[in-house]
Protein backbone atom coordinates (compact mmCIF):
# COMPACT_ATOMS: atom_id res chain seq x y z
CA UNK A 1 0.00 0.00 0.00
CA UNK A 2 0.94 3.24 -1.05
CA UNK A 3 2.17 5.96 1.38
CA UNK A 4 -0.59 8.75 0.32
CA UNK A 5 -3.18 5.71 0.25
CA UNK A 6 -2.45 5.08 4.05
CA UNK A 7 -3.00 8.64 5.15
CA UNK A 8 -6.02 8.46 2.62
CA UNK A 9 -7.40 5.84 4.84
CA UNK A 10 -6.48 7.25 8.21
CA UNK A 11 -8.32 10.97 7.10
CA UNK A 12 -11.24 8.76 6.21
CA UNK A 13 -11.79 7.13 9.79
CA UNK A 14 -13.74 8.40 12.37
CA UNK A 15 -12.29 11.55 14.76
CA UNK A 16 -9.44 14.08 13.89
CA UNK A 17 -6.12 13.22 12.87
CA UNK A 18 -3.48 14.84 14.33
CA UNK A 19 -0.21 15.46 12.52
CA UNK A 20 2.66 16.70 14.63
CA UNK A 21 4.78 19.81 13.24
CA UNK A 22 8.35 18.59 12.91
CA UNK A 23 11.71 20.97 12.06
CA UNK A 24 14.57 18.28 12.23
CA UNK A 25 15.36 14.89 12.45
CA UNK A 26 15.73 14.72 16.51
CA UNK A 27 12.35 16.18 16.75
CA UNK A 28 10.93 14.02 14.51
CA UNK A 29 12.85 11.53 16.41
CA UNK A 30 10.89 13.04 19.86
CA UNK A 31 7.43 13.43 17.97
CA UNK A 32 7.64 9.08 16.46
CA UNK A 33 7.58 8.20 20.25
CA UNK A 34 3.64 10.20 20.66
CA UNK A 35 2.12 9.82 17.20
CA UNK A 36 2.20 7.95 14.16
CA UNK A 37 1.76 11.12 11.91
CA UNK A 38 4.71 13.90 11.26
CA UNK A 39 3.58 17.54 9.62
CA UNK A 40 7.14 19.16 7.62
CA UNK A 41 6.18 22.60 8.57
CA UNK A 42 7.66 25.27 6.42
CA UNK A 43 7.57 27.78 9.34
CA UNK A 44 9.83 25.19 11.35
CA UNK A 45 12.20 24.17 8.50
CA UNK A 46 12.76 27.52 7.05
CA UNK A 47 13.80 28.54 11.32
CA UNK A 48 15.87 25.63 11.74
CA UNK A 49 17.58 25.39 7.83
CA UNK A 50 18.34 28.65 7.36
CA UNK A 51 17.28 30.63 10.82
CA UNK A 52 14.55 32.99 8.90
CA UNK A 53 11.46 33.79 8.86
CA UNK A 54 8.24 31.80 6.76
CA UNK A 55 8.00 33.83 3.85
CA UNK A 56 9.73 32.23 0.85
CA UNK A 57 13.12 31.75 1.65
CA UNK A 58 13.14 27.43 1.20
CA UNK A 59 14.67 25.99 -1.79
CA UNK A 60 12.83 23.04 -3.17
CA UNK A 61 15.77 20.67 -2.83
CA UNK A 62 16.55 20.93 0.70
CA UNK A 63 12.72 20.45 1.69
CA UNK A 64 13.38 17.49 -0.91
CA UNK A 65 16.53 16.23 1.14
CA UNK A 66 14.85 16.42 4.13
CA UNK A 67 12.35 14.48 3.94
CA UNK A 68 14.22 11.71 2.28
CA UNK A 69 15.84 11.78 5.19
CA UNK A 70 12.81 11.69 7.64
CA UNK A 71 11.32 8.66 4.92
CA UNK A 72 14.46 6.39 5.71
CA UNK A 73 14.62 6.98 9.52
CA UNK A 74 10.35 6.76 9.83
CA UNK A 75 9.41 4.20 6.95
CA UNK A 76 5.68 3.73 8.45
CA UNK A 77 4.80 7.12 9.84
CA UNK A 78 3.02 9.52 8.09
CA UNK A 79 4.76 12.70 6.37
CA UNK A 80 2.49 15.46 5.21
CA UNK A 81 4.59 18.55 3.44
CA UNK A 82 4.10 21.89 3.48
CA UNK A 83 5.30 22.85 -0.17
CA UNK A 84 4.31 26.55 0.15
CA UNK A 85 2.87 28.12 -3.53
CA UNK A 86 4.49 25.33 -4.84
CA UNK A 87 7.85 27.49 -5.41
CA UNK A 88 6.06 30.32 -7.28
CA UNK A 89 6.09 27.88 -10.84
CA UNK A 90 3.60 25.72 -11.71
CA UNK A 91 6.09 23.49 -13.72
CA UNK A 92 8.31 23.71 -10.60
CA UNK A 93 5.60 22.69 -8.12
CA UNK A 94 4.63 19.51 -10.25
CA UNK A 95 8.60 18.39 -10.68
CA UNK A 96 8.67 18.87 -6.25
CA UNK A 97 5.34 16.45 -5.94
CA UNK A 98 6.91 14.27 -8.09
CA UNK A 99 9.81 14.06 -6.40
CA UNK A 100 8.23 13.87 -2.44
CA UNK A 101 5.97 10.94 -3.62
CA UNK A 102 9.13 9.12 -5.80
CA UNK A 103 10.82 9.05 -1.93
CA UNK A 104 7.71 8.19 -0.01
CA UNK A 105 5.90 11.79 0.97
CA UNK A 106 2.52 10.60 2.08
CA UNK A 107 1.23 14.24 0.92
CA UNK A 108 1.44 17.98 0.30
CA UNK A 109 0.45 21.18 1.26
CA UNK A 110 -0.55 23.53 -1.53
CA UNK A 111 -1.31 26.76 -1.24
CA UNK A 112 -2.27 30.07 -2.78
CA UNK A 113 -0.78 32.77 -1.60
CA UNK A 114 0.97 35.33 -3.89
CA UNK A 115 4.67 36.53 -3.13
CA UNK A 116 5.98 38.03 -1.18
CA UNK A 117 4.41 34.87 0.78
CA UNK A 118 3.46 34.87 4.47
CA UNK A 119 2.94 32.28 7.72
CA UNK A 120 -0.78 31.72 7.06
CA UNK A 121 -1.30 33.37 10.70
CA UNK A 122 0.17 36.76 9.84
CA UNK A 123 -0.83 39.71 8.48
CA UNK A 124 -0.46 41.06 5.48
CA UNK A 125 -1.05 37.92 3.39
CA UNK A 126 -2.07 38.08 -0.34
CA UNK A 127 -3.59 35.43 -2.90
CA UNK A 128 -3.48 34.74 -6.61
CA UNK A 129 -6.26 35.29 -8.81
CA UNK A 130 -8.33 32.38 -8.12
CA UNK A 131 -8.57 30.99 -12.07
CA UNK A 132 -4.64 31.18 -11.53
CA UNK A 133 -4.01 29.47 -8.33
CA UNK A 134 -6.96 26.42 -10.05
CA UNK A 135 -4.27 25.95 -13.18
CA UNK A 136 -1.53 25.28 -10.43
CA UNK A 137 -3.32 22.80 -8.22
CA UNK A 138 -4.94 20.82 -11.72
CA UNK A 139 -1.09 20.33 -12.99
CA UNK A 140 0.00 19.43 -9.75
CA UNK A 141 -3.16 17.01 -9.39
CA UNK A 142 -2.39 15.66 -12.85
CA UNK A 143 0.75 14.87 -11.87
CA UNK A 144 0.61 13.19 -8.45
CA UNK A 145 -0.10 9.28 -8.42
CA UNK A 146 -1.47 9.09 -5.33
CA UNK A 147 0.20 11.43 -2.83
CA UNK A 148 -2.78 13.05 -0.79
CA UNK A 149 -3.11 16.60 -2.09
CA UNK A 150 -4.41 19.59 0.25
CA UNK A 151 -5.66 22.86 -1.31
CA UNK A 152 -5.22 25.99 0.84
CA UNK A 153 -6.49 28.96 0.53
CA UNK A 154 -5.22 32.12 2.57
CA UNK A 155 -7.87 34.50 1.56
CA UNK A 156 -9.17 36.74 4.66
CA UNK A 157 -11.86 38.54 2.58
CA UNK A 158 -15.14 36.71 4.48
CA UNK A 159 -17.16 36.56 1.23
CA UNK A 160 -13.35 34.92 -0.90
CA UNK A 161 -12.72 32.56 1.88
CA UNK A 162 -16.05 31.01 1.58
CA UNK A 163 -15.99 30.71 -2.27
CA UNK A 164 -12.80 29.65 -2.65
CA UNK A 165 -13.30 27.16 -0.01
CA UNK A 166 -15.91 25.92 -2.65
CA UNK A 167 -14.22 26.11 -5.20
CA UNK A 168 -11.42 23.99 -3.87
CA UNK A 169 -14.16 21.65 -2.51
CA UNK A 170 -15.11 20.87 -6.45
CA UNK A 171 -11.79 19.76 -7.37
CA UNK A 172 -9.59 16.60 -6.88
CA UNK A 173 -7.83 17.77 -3.92
CA UNK A 174 -7.88 15.55 -1.24
CA UNK A 175 -8.39 17.95 1.64
CA UNK A 176 -9.46 21.32 1.75
CA UNK A 177 -7.38 23.65 4.55
CA UNK A 178 -8.63 27.47 4.92
CA UNK A 179 -5.78 28.95 6.88
CA UNK A 180 -5.62 31.48 9.75
CA UNK A 181 -9.90 30.71 10.73
CA UNK A 182 -10.75 33.15 13.52
CA UNK A 183 -13.41 31.37 15.34
CA UNK A 184 -15.46 28.06 15.69
CA UNK A 185 -17.93 29.72 14.08
CA UNK A 186 -16.45 29.79 10.64
CA UNK A 187 -14.91 26.34 11.04
CA UNK A 188 -18.68 25.52 11.01
CA UNK A 189 -19.02 28.04 8.01
CA UNK A 190 -16.02 26.33 6.32
CA UNK A 191 -17.39 22.85 6.86
CA UNK A 192 -20.57 23.99 5.51
CA UNK A 193 -19.75 25.08 1.80
CA UNK A 194 -16.94 22.06 1.55
CA UNK A 195 -19.52 19.66 1.60
CA UNK A 196 -18.41 16.29 2.28
CA UNK A 197 -15.18 17.17 1.28
CA UNK A 198 -12.19 16.54 4.26
CA UNK A 199 -11.16 19.49 5.96
CA UNK A 200 -7.79 20.36 7.66
CA UNK A 201 -7.03 22.72 10.34
CA UNK A 202 -3.84 24.33 11.60
CA UNK A 203 -3.25 24.79 15.08
CA UNK A 204 -0.03 27.26 15.89
CA UNK A 205 0.58 28.76 18.80
CA UNK A 206 0.41 32.33 19.57
CA UNK A 207 -1.76 32.17 16.18
CA UNK A 208 -5.35 33.54 14.78
CA UNK A 209 -7.16 30.24 15.31
CA UNK A 210 -8.75 29.35 18.39
CA UNK A 211 -7.19 26.40 20.89
CA UNK A 212 -9.19 23.21 20.27
CA UNK A 213 -8.54 19.68 21.54
CA UNK A 214 -9.21 16.62 18.70
CA UNK A 215 -12.61 15.58 20.58
CA UNK A 216 -13.24 19.50 19.64
CA UNK A 217 -12.49 19.61 16.23
CA UNK A 218 -13.98 16.02 15.54
CA UNK A 219 -17.26 17.11 16.73
CA UNK A 220 -16.80 20.07 14.55
CA UNK A 221 -15.86 18.13 11.30
CA UNK A 222 -12.78 18.32 10.82
CA UNK A 223 -10.42 15.36 9.56
CA UNK A 224 -7.08 16.35 10.06
CA UNK A 225 -5.20 18.86 12.17
CA UNK A 226 -1.94 20.02 11.56
CA UNK A 227 0.49 21.58 14.38
CA UNK A 228 2.77 23.21 12.67
CA UNK A 229 5.47 24.50 15.73
CA UNK A 230 4.88 22.18 19.06
CA UNK A 231 7.82 20.68 18.99
CA UNK A 232 10.33 24.08 17.81
CA UNK A 233 8.39 26.15 20.26
CA UNK A 234 9.23 24.05 22.96
CA UNK A 235 12.87 23.91 21.89
CA UNK A 236 13.11 27.19 21.52
CA UNK A 237 12.06 27.86 25.14
CA UNK A 238 14.00 24.81 26.69
CA UNK A 239 16.93 25.93 25.32
CA UNK A 240 16.79 29.23 26.44
CA UNK A 241 15.63 28.42 29.68
CA UNK A 242 18.59 25.58 29.73
CA UNK A 243 21.47 28.36 28.53
CA UNK A 244 19.97 31.38 31.75
CA UNK A 245 20.52 28.88 34.10
CA UNK A 246 24.28 27.15 33.01
CA UNK A 247 24.60 31.40 32.63
CA UNK A 248 23.96 31.85 36.35
CA UNK A 249 25.44 28.70 37.46
CA UNK A 250 28.84 30.21 35.55
CA UNK A 251 28.93 27.08 33.43
CA UNK A 252 28.13 24.15 35.61
CA UNK A 253 26.17 21.95 34.01
CA UNK A 254 22.98 20.34 35.77
CA UNK A 255 22.75 16.83 37.10
CA UNK A 256 21.13 14.39 35.11
CA UNK A 257 18.97 12.56 36.75
CA UNK A 258 19.51 8.70 35.66
CA UNK A 259 15.98 7.49 35.96
CA UNK A 260 14.32 10.23 34.01
CA UNK A 261 16.87 12.74 33.06
CA UNK A 262 17.84 13.69 29.44
CA UNK A 263 21.65 13.13 28.95
CA UNK A 264 23.99 11.11 26.48
CA UNK A 265 22.41 8.06 27.15
CA UNK A 266 18.55 8.69 27.18
CA UNK A 267 19.54 10.86 23.79
CA UNK A 268 21.79 7.95 22.47
CA UNK A 269 18.68 5.24 23.09
CA UNK A 270 15.88 7.62 20.92
CA UNK A 271 18.47 8.09 17.95
CA UNK A 272 19.22 4.52 17.86
CA UNK A 273 15.75 3.34 17.12
CA UNK A 274 16.03 5.32 14.10
CA UNK A 275 18.44 2.30 13.13
CA UNK A 276 16.13 -0.16 14.44
CA UNK A 277 12.93 1.25 12.50
CA UNK A 278 15.03 1.14 9.12
CA UNK A 279 15.49 -2.47 9.60
CA UNK A 280 12.75 -5.00 8.02
CA UNK A 281 10.81 -7.11 10.56
CA UNK A 282 11.55 -11.01 10.67
CA UNK A 283 9.62 -13.29 8.38
CA UNK A 284 6.44 -13.31 10.26
CA UNK A 285 6.06 -10.55 12.36
CA UNK A 286 3.32 -7.57 11.96
CA UNK A 287 4.72 -4.03 11.36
Amino acid sequence: MTHGKKLREQIAEPGTTPLIGVYDMYSASIAAEHYDGMFVSGFGFAASYYGLPDIGFIAWPDMVAFVQRLRGAFPHHHLLVDIDDGYVDPEVACHVVEELERIGASGVILEDQKRPRRCGHADGKQVLPLDEYLEKLQKVLATRKDLVVVARTDATDEHDILHRAERLAATDADVILVDGVRSVAWIRRIREVVGDKPLLFNQIAGGKSPRLSLSELSDLGVDVAIYSTPCLFAAHEAMDSALGDLKAADGRLPEVDAASGIGVRASTRLLERNIARRRPAPEGVGV
